[in-house]
């Protein structure tokens, strides 16, 4: 069944893309100063006197103690209103906000978050993610998800859930491909978990949607996907998937946009980086002088690691959301079965400090324009696996493997040939530079185009994870 599906012709819509390179990852170095618990007091405000009426009836008012605007208050901040909202949290609280609070601020705000009320993603965004360099990696996605669902006993019935899906661009490959095998494809019910209105409907069109005029479940939206026959639904958390059924999932760059908290060894132990506001009203990092609630994932982390690692350490990134995200798979998979396939760029030990943020495809300051640049940190491979485990005696976790061991021992050697006979000139040379960036390991030899677009290879780089019930065994391709 695999061979069939590998050489199955290629759709006839290609997939034209932009050689942007994606660049490296670039260290950081911030200088941190410790707050102040001194903070401007806010004037009272000034009751407006009446005095007594005169003999006229008129009214005359003393406006004495009011207070005068500065010089040219009357002329519109140039703050946005998300940089007006996080000023107003710390002034709210007197005192910093965490990374993690002003990360997620930045990227999920219901107003002005970066994710939703806009496409960020392909050429035209600001970066481009594997779904979008080619379609063989959905399509090698599927064949994982196609897999699993044979070793799980090919049950009627079975969620496939992927997590932030972006476009839809993944999804979409995936169901095209599996398409001709009707028995995997009968059994599927999508369930996108999105919180942007704006992607939902980007993934509404990539999936060729028609919603349903009845939904019996009592969820925000149902809709049949004509790619494939196959219902799908949104929600805005994981909760909402209904639970009772075995349950694919797919975690493709969904992990490295959970919020991070920063930690730095100081002269009285690890203290949390926080942000705050200077006095010309711009951000800053500062240190927190008293331990903070995340210190307890900070001491869970500790614990996972080996302590000689952890006393060289300066610096120590935990993302408590991750933990508690994994913990709420492994337990609905231990439940339920199925399985997790986690794919993204990380590590597989302590991450130090690796948030960044990227603008159009380039990196600038995490502190600028909040709301106009995706923020972004290492995903802590080990710290899932340590969780998963923790929380289900009835998952196993295998890997992390390279991207390029992934896909490579999935099949995508021979997709690209397959397609490579079906195509003309301009549509090889696009297969052949998203094929590298897919499994590549730096810039392309083949390349003679510009150099600044050559495209960099992402195969050593991203890392792929599974997590599965135990009755199903091993799965593919971890073996």
């Amino acid at each position: 069944m695999l061979r069939k599906l590998l050489f199955r012709q290629a759709p006839r819509a290609y997939r034209f893309l932009s050689t942007q390179s994606t660049l490296p990852l670039l260290s950081k170095c911030s200088v941190f100063s410790y707050c102040s618990s001194s903070r401007p007091e806010i004037p009272p405000s000034n009751s407006i006197e009446h005095l007594e009426d005169q003999p006229t009836n008129t009214i005359s008012i003393d406006r004495s103690g009011l207070c005068s605007p500065p010089e040219h208050s009357h002329e519109p901040s140039s703050d946005s209103e998300l940089v007006k909202h996080l000023k107003g949290i710390i002034k709210f609280r007197g005192g910093p906000i965490s990374v993690a609070e002003y990360m997620e601020e930045v990227l999920t705000n219901p107003k002005a978050g970066f994710y939703i009320n806009r496409d960020v993603f392909g050429a035209e965004g600001d970066f481009i993610t594997s779904p979008e360099v080619s379609q063989m990696f959905g399509e090698m996605v599927g064949v994982w998800a196609m897999c699993l669902w044979e070793q799980m006993g090919q049950p009627k019935r079975v969620n496939l859930v992927e997590l932030g899906p972006g476009r839809g661009t993944l999804m979409a490959d995936l169901l095209r491909g599996a398409s001709k095998f009707k028995n995997f494809t009968e059994s599927l019910h999508i369930h996108m978990v999105e919180c942007s209105p704006a992607l939902q409907k980007l993934q509404h069109q990539s999936l060729k949607c028609m919603d349903e005029e009845n939904t019996s479940e009592g969820v925000d939206k149902r809709s049949l996907s004509t790619l494939a026959g196959t219902p799908v639904s949104w929600h805005a958390t994981l909760e909402q998937v209904p639970f009772g059924l075995p349950t694919i999932i797919i975690a493709h760059e969904f992990y490295d946009a959970l919020p991070v908290h920063q930690f730095q060894r100081g002269s009285r132990g690890w203290c949390e980086k926080m942000i705050d506001v200077t006095e010309d009203s711009s951000f800053h990092f500062v240190l927190s002088p008293q331990p903070t609630p995340a210190t307890l994932y900070l001491m869970k982390r500790c614990k996972w690691a080996v302590p000689k690692e952890v006393e060289k350490l300066n610096q120590i990134e935990v993302c408590p959301k991750a933990m508690d995200l994994t913990s709420t798979l492994a337990k609905r998979i231990g439940v339920d079965g199925g399985g997790a396939l986690i794919i993204d760029y990380g590590l597989n030990g302590v991450v130090l400090d690796s948030l960044q943020a990227i603008r159009k495809h380039k990196f600038v300051n995490i502190l600028d324009n909040p709301g106009s640049a995706d923020l972004s940190a290492y995903v802590d491979f080990a710290s899932i696996k340590h969780s998963a485990e923790e929380a289900s005696d009835d998952v196993s976790v295998h890997g992390p493997i390279t991207q390029s061991q992934f896909l490579g021992s999935l099949g995508i050697n021979f997709r690209v040939e397959a397609l490579l006979q079906n195509c003309t000139d301009e549509q090889a040379e696009a297969l052949r530079t998203g094929y590298w960036r897919l499994v590549g390991d730096g810039e392309a030899p083949f390349w003679e185009g510009p150099e600044e677009q050559v495209p960099i290879g992402m195969g050593t780089r991203y890392m792929a994870m599974a997590i599965v019930n135990k009755k199903q065994g091993i799965p593919i391709p971890f073996q």
